[in-house]
């Protein structure tokens, strides 16, 4: 009974994982792993394999690694400044407990587009910046429904098989 408690709890955290991706500022890589580790460790470190645990877990910190610098990154390059990077990133986050996600992501590329337009007086380019936050964040959220799906897909196999 005990072991599928555990498994149950591995499910949840999967399933949890694949919604949690959508939802901007939830961990769903973060819980998509920790329900890979329960039912690691419930199964006593026999399924799934060391190497797919391994590779689930490094794609996982890839992920989380990247999503942290999003903004940053995409704001860069698309030609802003480190200040305006940097400034999209805590007013995108502000915005996001006052707005919700759509609020962070509006609040993030005018940001982007009002601190380089006053820095550049260039339209076209602080349009450029805005965008290029725009999509990171989008492609952001894409990227990670996508690798909790893949880790949920391939857990139910491990546990169907």
């Amino acid at each position: 009974m005990t072991g599928l408690l555990f498994v149950v709890l591995a499910v949840v955290l999967l399933v949890a994982g694949v919604i949690g991706s959508v939802i901007p500022n939830v961990p769903g890589v973060l819980l998509s792993v920790s329900g890979v580790f329960v039912y690691w460790w419930a199964s006593g470190y026999a399924e799934p394999s060391t190497a797919v645990v391994v590779v689930v877990t490094l794609l996982a910190a890839l992920v989380v690694v990247a999503g942290l610098f999003q903004d940053v990154i995409a704001a860069r390059l698309g030609g802003a400044s480190g200040w305006s990077a940097a400034a999209a990133g805590v007013v995108g986050f502000a915005c996001f407990f006052v707005l919700g996600p759509l609020g962070a992501i509006i609040g993030s590329a005018v940001t982007v587009f009002a601190l380089e337009y006053r820095r550049q007086r260039d339209a076209t380019a602080s349009a450029k910046a805005a965008t290029a936050v725009v999509l990171a964040t989008v492609g952001s959220a894409i990227v990670e429904l996508l690798v909790t799906l893949t880790i949920l897909v391939v857990m139910v196999v491990v546990i169907v098989l």
